[in-house]
């Protein structure tokens, strides 16, 4: 099953995290198959690759919470 989700990226205090399309079984910072955006919390700011979010929604993957959110924010579902 894949899943999109968050890999934290950045430095110590910094955080900043690729929004990813990885399998359930990989680990935060393993090997992911496409990346699909970018976000970094202390500056609010999101990229969001739409037409490959729309791409693995459709092929049944599964948005994490936080990723979940980030998206209807964007307005990603309309």
């Amino acid at each position: 099953m894949v899943k999109l989700r968050l890999k934290r990226c950045g430095r110590k205090q910094r955080a900043v995290y690729r929004i990813v399309a990885i399998d359930v079984r990989s680990r935060r910072e393993g090997r992911d198959l496409r990346n699909v955006g970018f976000y970094d919390p202390i500056k609010n700011q999101s990229y969001l690759n739409v037409p490959a979010i729309l791409y693995f929604l459709e092929k049944g993957a599964q948005p994490t919470g936080t990723v979940r959110d980030i998206f209807k924010k964007a307005e990603v579902f309309k």
